[in-house]
């Protein structure tokens, strides 16, 4: 309306009137701005649909980071993070070890419902060259927000899986669930990743192979120093027979384990192989690289990105900047590495002005490894007050993480949480921020967690969680809410060695079944909300529910079981083992290296 206009209307009018009419349009104006939207944290919430940063990090334990009661390890930017939105103080890993965690993560639902919980030894995928990954019918939280016309990105550490029948089927590869760019590792860091350090991979068995390949040797030698002498009568054809066998016995496994840094330290843009292996005294930069210009090019949104830091699982590869620079050695080198890096990307998301319009998350895929050391050097994470680390499927320790999160102008900031979520829940919050549907073909076992980070809900939806080892069952969480306990009982915990250690210092990692377990019946039964190191386990004796309590978790459990199908097992032994046909390789197998990112592509 023109301004002459509208004095003309008002001209005749009383003052009263007047004042009536202008409070109606001042009022009017405001309820239609976006600021008085996001003086209620809703105005976002009304906009489009916003973009989403993701940063997980690699056996970070919960006690590692300054937001978390560490105060000698400097984490400045994930603290900020916090300061500046939501903090989960219970928030749960759906397994203890990587590959599952993973898996459970992207799909929203625990990792037994989808083949990637092991019933054997092998735990989490051991090769690039494994048949075994995330299965293509499981549709992950990329694939629904790029129905929803997001465009996803993965940067960084993927752990699910690559090829099913030939080297280039790509059937577990990122862009076949929903990514469509991937830079990164389709695996996980090793010591095998650096040379000169100890192998990691299957090392009791490496050292069995070896020994059996010593005593073939020393058999071999034996019966021909024993021919020429005259002192075993043997056809030369046997020793030649013998011989042969022995070095095919030899080609057989050390063609896999004695080139492991070929074979799965490699990185990859999308389909193709960049570095074979990979320089790590580079990665680091190139994935900060690589995240900040999928922001820059992506700016326009809306964008997915996932950034899978290969931080800060052993060998921890520290740049020289972060050297010695952290009062806890290597492993504090590396931590303060990746809040570097977390700092760089959250800069350049500010740079492009998205911040105001990006939902940010950081969390950790398990607890921290208490067994990995190098002779008195801790070279793994601390789990603060929590008993237990990676690999033990109940213990808080290895599956309590830490969960942040921050939404400007619709996430209230310097918000703490105490409520019971799972990384589960990552996956039906993303879908409902990008107004998708979940499946309804499926049990999805996360929860929306946007009204408990708003604070339009005060509890978590989540009543129970189960806590697998492998595929067994180890311990259940009951969140009794009408009068606030968190009950949780072990029905079988690791035996630590040595007795009392905390951890399975003697086996590397924790079993999940077998010798190494104990079985408790009834089981073993902590209030958490009273004490949450599990350190006095309750008894008939000391509380009066004892018995109430363990019966409602039997009748869950049982509930939760019908819930179950059969399904192929991702992480059989046949899937896990190294299958050279299903080897990605930038040359001509076995002749695989290559240097892209150096401008550089040679063969051996």
């Amino acid at each position: 309306m023109e301004i002459a206009a509208y004095q003309e209307m008002i001209a005749p009018l009383p003052c009263t009137a007047i004042a009536a009419i202008l409070f109606r349009r001042y009022l009017l104006m405001a309820l239609t701005s976006s600021l008085f939207w996001n003086m209620f944290g809703l105005g976002a919430a009304m906009d489009s649909k916003p973009n989403i940063l993701l940063f997980l990090a690699d056996d970070l334990g919960i006690g590692d980071i300054g937001c978390y009661g560490n105060n000698t390890i400097r984490t400045p930017n994930i603290d900020h993070l916090a300061r500046e939105g939501v903090k989960l103080t219970q928030h749960i890993a759906a397994a203890s070890l990587c590959t599952p965690s993973r898996a459970a993560f992207l799909t929203g639902r625990y990792p037994i419902r989808s083949g990637m919980a092991s019933s054997n030894g092998y735990r989490a995928l051991q090769w690039n060259a494994g048949s075994g990954g995330l299965p293509a019918n499981e549709t992950t939280f990329a694939r629904l927000l790029q129905q929803q016309g997001y465009t996803t990105g993965l940067i960084g550490k993927w752990h699910q899986g690559v090829n099913c029948e030939s080297f280039n089927d790509h059937c577990h590869h990122p862009l076949n669930h929903g990514f469509d760019y991937f830079y990164g590792m389709p695996f996980t860091l090793l010591n095998n990743c650096q040379e000169n350090k100890p192998p990691e991979l299957d090392v009791a068995l490496q050292a069995k192979l070896w020994l059996y390949s010593q005593i073939i040797i020393l058999a071999v030698l034996t019966l021909i120093a024993g021919k020429l002498t005259g002192l075993i009568s043997i056809r030369w054809k046997i020793i030649a027979c013998f011989t042969f066998v022995g070095g095919l016995f030899f080609i057989s496994w050390y063609s896999s384990y004695g080139f492991v840094r070929y074979w799965n330290c490699i990185l990859m843009r999308n389909h193709d192989v960049a570095e074979q292996p990979m320089t790590l005294e580079r990665t680091a930069s190139l994935m900060l690289k690589e995240a900040v210009s999928f922001i820059k090019r992506n700016r326009h949104g809306p964008f997915l990105l996932f950034v899978s830091f290969l931080h800060v699982h052993t060998p921890l590869f520290t740049t020289a900047k972060f050297l010695g620079k952290s009062h806890h050695g290597l492993y504090g080198d590396n931590v303060e590495e990746m809040d570097w890096m977390v700092g760089k990307i959250l800069d350049s998301l500010e740079k492009q002005g998205l911040k105001n319009h990006t939902f940010t998350y950081f969390a950790s895929d398990h607890g921290g490894h208490l067994e990995a050391q190098d002779g008195s050097a801790q070279l793994g994470g601390w789990n603060g007050i929590y008993k237990g680390g990676k690999g033990m499927g109940g213990w808080e320790g290895g599956i309590r993480v830490p969960g942040v999160f921050r939404w400007p102008g619709v996430l209230p900031a310097g918000t703490v949480i105490d409520e019971p979520t799972s990384l589960m829940d990552i996956y039906p919050t993303l879908v409902h921020l990008a107004g998708g549907t979940l499946p309804q073909d499926r049990v999805i076992d996360g929860r929306n967690l946007v009204p408990l980070l708003q604070g339009r809900a005060q509890k978590s939806e989540h009543k129970f969680l189960f806590h697998y080892c492998g595929s067994y069952l180890h311990a259940v969480r009951w969140h009794q809410k009408d009068s606030g306990a968190i009950w949780k009982a072990h029905y079988v915990t690791p035996v630590f060695h040595p007795p009392g250690a905390g951890a399975c210092y003697g086996r590397g990692i924790c079993p999940c079944f077998g010798e190494g377990v104990t079985h408790h019946d009834p089981p073993l039964l902590f209030d958490l909300s009273r004490d949450p190191s599990e350190a006095k386990p309750l008894s008939p004796d000391t509380e009066p529910l004892f018995d109430t309590v363990i019966r409602k978790m039997g009748r869950a459990i049982e509930e939760h079981r019908r819930t179950l199908t059969p399904v192929p097992e991702q992480l059989s032994v046949y899937n896990v083992v190294w299958k050279p046909w299903l080897q990605p390789c930038c040359g001509t197998f076995p002749f695989c290296w290559c240097d892209k990112e150096g401008d550089t592509t040679q063969s051996l």
